[in-house]
């Protein structure tokens, strides 16, 4: 079905075109054949893989496959144990790609379940129960306050119908919904108040509605369409280790075979050179290098659990280090999600109000001093027009609020509209509570909002033959229905300048972006004998005052923002709100600067071709009123700009934006199945302070990535060199096959790991983002690993040499060049802790798991020097401590070196500060 403008047509003509009837609605007969032809009310699921295909993926990446041959090669060797280690890591890894593909691939899934179950329509003349999947186009959809709607409808009949559309368009606010049709041809979704849509809820009100749309024709079909057609695309990390692991394979196995080669041309066996080679391979080739990067994000998950976010993708932890942009909704993210009442205007002056939310605990300021109700008579009569007039319920746990327990909790709900539910709480923080009221006086009637009244009214007996009216709405309805303003002796007569100045202090309100009522009141000594008349005693009101309410900005969420400032991060916001409410809570947040910073629409945004827009993307900071197509074209601008684009949301329109991001971040709390399904990252706390949090733990991730790759690096470089330059000097091996190994599980494994668990720096969000596309080399690193890889090998090298020819005891001289490479190693971890500090500045005693590491690696090479049974499998001889002397000043100098400089200067700094003082 061609997707159409309903909005654009009357309700009889959208029936007409439907073949449908209001009143009857469509026959049995006739929806069997438009389920034939339109298919049922549900998600089309993409093609997926099969969970063994998915399995079977996992072994096709090329250092996966480097480590199967390493596990066979090994296994030719005997080393059963290295072996099987080096399978398991092949293993676990494939484990977690398969979990974690075959998660992400689930969203499709759980936009089925936004489907509501069950439906009310009329079918055959008869209201009636149907499966939501058998709704078809031409049904005549009925609504009621709750219910969750099933499929897209153009309305044709309202009796104050609102709904919950901020799943769509993450507007806080109900939205009144009419019949009439819209002469705007491009309204967005938020402005077509004369249609209903799929997965939303109706809050308030009855309605009916010809469905026009459903299954993957509607609003939340046409998300599905956009997530479907989003690919995989790797991160950052991902493609760096790819191509360094394509790199250091090929070149340590041309260095390898040089080696075996060189060393049969010096006469060396072809048997024995063969078997070093193939052990030197093993070694030399990082194999562990996937395995402790996977570690280290998995530890960097747990501690993001403890910081309040679910990593879903282990990837996305390196991936928010490198971020440069933070595409933020403002609803339920940068806001509460919560509508708070945060001025009242009375009599010519102003309260301000304090507690956040649904906060029962706050007070009222006057010029910023406390002020009590009792002396404030005015204020607190506003405050009980508000309650009185009033259908919402204060809840916890969907348990109504009452009793003396209520207030020894802030963790509340409301039942109702928000708007209601910010007069409620106002009132809850003045002890004003409708069900102590409601004692003392009894609800007669109601007069309901309509869009065209602006206002609605309650009646109340408090006594025998004495009645009041409350009643709360639009500022000039409420201003043109009054003939008096309440005033600290009573009502007095209400003049056109009392008028101008409550005009003028409602333009003030506005211009924060504040919601502004109207509250008034009448007493009333005689009712009318018709009750249809009642709506003729909203005259001759009592002007009470005005109240501005808002969706107040997250306490946490400015100082985040100024972190991300000062770390190279560009914040925004995306909104389906007006404009006025979104620069009002970005200034306060401190994104917006009038005069510099930009603010861009949805319909300004569809103005702008994709060139033009791609040239002001990195000026805009706000957008508003946009829909989920316009997010998702914020996101790829900002990524061809070149940014490491992250989107938050909460919503089902967050979604395809949330996939298409480089790191999509979901709210746990208020957020959607399907935002959370196509996000890599869940806020359990929807904090936007988290985000900072995660992005600082994922810049802490790849600096220890670097670590880990520095000292890896160095270390197999050491080794190659050692057997590369012997072999170019003809002297005997230095090292056999055997020892190869050994030195490769005592220093590859643990010490590698524990830097994977090493602290951050402390200025770690005073950097800027890397830049995306540097190498993991970058910054130097390249020179730090060839130069302590040359320090490593020649040290090794030199040792054998001096004890060989001048001892000529070669088991001795290999052994000692056996212990110098593993000591050479394991000095080296402690300087790779910091790329710009010394060991001193980071503290040698803080990380304890690598302490623990090192300590565990000199035991074992103590045992295979010590014990005999392994002297034998490793043709070692215990040594003297001249031997270990000579060992531990060649392998630890550059170490020693550091110590003693930090020393030095440090007496010389105390020293100048003496001679100053």
């Amino acid at each position: 079905m061609v997707k159409e403008k309903w909005y654009l047509r009357s309700a009889d003509d959208v029936i007409d075109y439907f073949r449908s009837h209001g009143e009857e609605g469509l026959t049995t007969q006739e929806v069997r054949s438009r389920l034939s032809r339109h298919g049922y009310n549900e998600m089309a699921a993409a093609q997926r893989a099969s969970r063994w295909q998915i399995f079977i993926s996992q072994f096709q990446d090329f250092m996966v496959l480097v480590l199967l041959a390493a596990t066979l090669i090994s296994a030719f060797l005997g080393e059963y144990a290295d072996s099987f280690t080096i399978l398991v890591i092949v293993i676990v890894n494939a484990a977690l790609g398969y979990f974690q593909e075959y998660r992400a691939e689930e969203s499709i899934e759980t936009l089925k379940k936004m489907v509501a179950p069950i439906a009310l329509v009329i079918r055959n003349g008869m209201v009636q129960q149907v499966p939501a999947r058998s709704l078809v186009p031409g049904d005549i959809l009925v609504l009621e306050a709750g219910q969750k709607i099933a499929a897209d409808a153009r309305l044709i009949e309202c009796q104050f119908l609102e709904a919950d559309e901020a799943v769509l368009t993450g507007e806080s606010l109900s939205v009144r919904k009419n019949c009439y049709p819209i002469a705007a041809e491009n309204s967005s979704l938020g402005d077509q108040n004369n249609m209903t849509f799929s997965g939303t809820t109706v809050t308030r009100g009855r309605g009916k509605g010809v469905v026009c749309a459903t299954g993957m024709d509607t609003e939340v079909g046409q998300i599905a369409d956009l997530m479907s057609a989003i690919g995989h695309e790797e991160t950052p990390l991902e493609k760096r280790l790819e191509q360094l692991g394509k790199k250091l394979v090929w070149s340590c196995l041309i260095i390898c075979l040089l080696v075996v080669i060189t060393g049969v041309m010096k006469g060396e066996s072809l048997f024995l050179m063969c078997m070093a080679g193939i052990s030197l391979a093993v070694a030399a080739i990082p194999e562990g290098l996937p395995a402790i990067v996977t570690v280290a994000l998995a530890l960097g998950v747990q501690r993001m659990i403890r910081r309040n976010a679910i990593i879903r993708k282990l990837p996305a932890v390196e991936t928010l280090g490198c971020i440069t942009a933070i595409c933020s909704d403002k609803t339920g993210t940068l806001t509460q999600n919560v509508m708070t009442v945060r001025e009242i205007y009375i009599n010519g002056t102003s309260y301000e109000t304090t507690g956040l939310g649904y906060e029962i605990q706050g007070e009222f300021l006057c010029n910023k001093q406390k002020v009590s109700l009792q002396a404030e008579s005015i204020l607190d009569r506003c405050l009980r027009v508000g309650v009185y007039c009033n259908n919402s319920v204060l809840k916890k746990n969907t348990v109504s609020i009452g009793g003396s327990w209520r207030k020894r909790t802030t963790e509340f709900s409301i039942e109702g509209d928000p708007t209601e539910g910010a007069l409620i709480i106002a009132g809850a923080k003045a002890g004003i509570w409708r069900n102590d009221l409601e004692k003392q006086a009894k609800r007669i009637c109601e007069i309901p909002f309509e869009p065209e009244r602006r206002r609605m009214s309650v009646l109340y007996e408090e006594s025998p033959q004495e009645w009041t009216l409350y009643t709360k709405g639009a500022v000039d309805t409420i201003l043109d229905l009054c003939r008096y303003q309440e005033s600290a002796t009573g009502p007095a007569l209400f003049s056109d300048d009392d008028k101008q100045s409550i005009l003028a202090a409602n333009a003030q309100l506005t211009d924060k972006a504040l919601r502004v009522l109207a509250l008034a009141y009448r007493k009333i000594s005689a009712l009318p004998v018709v009750q249809s008349e009642t709506e003729n005693l909203e005259c001759d009101l009592v002007f009470v005052g005005l109240m501005g309410m808002i969706d107040p900005p997250r306490e946490a969420a400015k100082q985040s923002i100024m972190v991300c400032r000062q770390a190279g991060i560009k914040t925004i916001m995306i909104t389906g709100d007006h404009p006025n409410t979104a620069v009002a809570i970005a200034q306060e947040l401190s994104m917006y600067q009038a005069g510099k910073s930009r603010v861009l629409t949805g319909a300004e945004l569809d103005a702008l071709n994709d060139r033009e827009f791609k040239k002001i993307v990195n000026d805009v900071v706000v957008y508003a009123r946009v829909s989920p197509s316009h997010k998702l074209r914020i996101v790829r601008a900002l990524k061809q700009r070149g940014h490491i684009v992250a989107m938050t949301g909460d919503g089902v329109n967050d979604a395809p934006a949330i996939k298409e991001a480089d790191i999509g971040i979901a709210m746990g709390k208020t957020g959607t199945d399907v935002a959370k399904e196509a996000s890599a990252m869940i806020l359990t706390d929807d904090d936007f302070a988290t985000i900072v949090a995660a992005v600082e733990e994922g810049r802490g991730i790849y600096d220890n990535i670097r670590k880990f790759i520095r000292y890896l690096l160095a270390c197999n470089m050491g080794e190659v060199l050692t057997m590369f330059a012997a072999a170019l000097l003809g002297v005997p091996l230095p090292l056999l096959p055997v020892q190869i190994l050994w030195v490769n599980l005592v220093t590859d494994g643990l010490p590698a790991m524990a830097l994977g668990v090493d602290g951050h720096d402390r200025n770690i969000m005073f950097r800027p983002p890397r830049f995306p596309g540097e190498s993991v080399f970058s910054r130097g690193l390249s020179h730090k690993i060839m130069a302590r890889g040359f320090q490593i090998g020649f040290s090794t090298l030199g040792v054998f040499a001096y004890v060989y020819f001048i001892k000529d005891d070669l088991v001795l001289a290999r052994t000692m060049a056996f212990t110098t490479l593993v000591f050479c190693q394991l000095f080296h971890v402690f300087d790779c802790r910091s790329e710009v500090a010394s060991i001193m500045d980071v503290g040698f005693f803080t990380n304890k798991y690598l302490i623990g590491a090192v300590s565990c690696s000199v035991l074992m090479q103590l045992a295979v020097l010590y014990i005999p049974v392994l002297r034998n499998v490793f043709a070692t001889v215990p040594l003297l401590p001249t031997d270990w002397a000579l060992v531990l000043i060649v392998s630890g100098w550059t170490f020693l070196l550091t110590i003693l400089k930090k020393i030095l200067w440090r007496r010389t700094a105390s020293r100048s500060v003496f001679s100053r003082t």
